[in-house]
């Protein structure tokens, strides 16, 4: 049975952990093994790994990362980063991934789509829509290669393709509010749950527990995924992994009220 589920989200980029805010930057926040390790012990729902600049460097998967880091994993595990073709992706799932995400190759190439999840499983075939407004009037378009490239392609009609493609997962993922932490994307989140019936994650913006509590009463069952919210405490942004603890968690699910600073 499907479960909301709270989701903290790493960026690799040279086999380091960054932070970025709007797709840029990149603030070191350490290993991407010792991470594991440390949401191992707390008993996360799942790990999403994403490496930022595989695509965009033209780069196929760190094989031998996602390795690493699937040997080391006690929780199910989604990674994304330079997946362009079929074998690429029953290679990752083969070394003990989950989940495999992509993103520029669902739009350069929406056939990929239905082609993964035919060799691997719908469940386990994500796709990433990065949202971005542009323009004068400041409208939502999925971006490509780190933010760089529009498509021209509204997220809600591109998420119903992807769905009738056979994405078994949607993940909206805001350039706007990535490292903000200034609270999620309701209206867009609103309106493409509505025009899917895929599962769905949400990333970008989380701000507290509050932010992903609020999300799971909206919204239902759904993933809420994080960076900066995971990987830095208190006002000045300390870097320090971590995650609810048991109360905590049970409070966000239940809709409690708190505040975590």
């Amino acid at each position: 049975m499907l479960r909301p589920r709270i989701i903290p989200c790493l960026l690799v980029r040279e086999k380091g952990l960054v932070k970025t805010v709007k797709f840029s930057e990149g603030k070191y926040v350490g290993d991407p093994l010792n991470a594991v390790k440390i949401f191992n012990e707390k008993e996360v729902d799942e790990l999403m790994i994403l490496d930022i600049d595989a695509t965009t460097n033209n780069r196929e998967p760190d094989f031998e990362l996602i390795r690493n880091i699937a040997i080391e994993s006690r929780m199910p595990l989604c990674y994304g980063g330079g997946v362009k073709t079929v074998e690429q992706a029953k290679k990752i799932i083969s070394l003990g991934a989950e989940k495999v995400a992509i993103s520029s190759a669902a739009i350069e190439n929406p056939q990929i789509i239905s082609q993964i999840a035919k060799a691997v499983g719908t469940q386990s075939v994500i796709v990433v829509i990065d949202v971005k407004y542009r323009g004068v009037f400041k409208k939502a378009e999925v971006v490509i290669y780190n933010g760089s490239k529009p498509t021209g392609l509204h997220p809600v009609e591109f998420a119903k393709k992807c769905e009738e493609l056979g994405a078994g997962e949607i993940v909206v993922n805001s350039v706007d509010r990535d490292g903000m932490m200034n609270g999620f994307d309701n209206k867009l989140i609103k309106e493409i749950r509505e025009a899917i019936s895929i599962p769905m994650t949400i990333l970008g913006g989380a701000s507290s527990l509050d932010d992903i509590s609020s999300a799971i009463k909206n919204f239902g069952v759904i993933g809420v995924a994080a960076g900066s919210l995971f990987v830095f405490k208190g006002k000045y942004k300390a870097v320090l992994i971590n995650y609810p603890n048991t109360i905590e968690k049970q409070a966000v699910l239940t809709n409690g009220r708190f505040n975590i600073y």
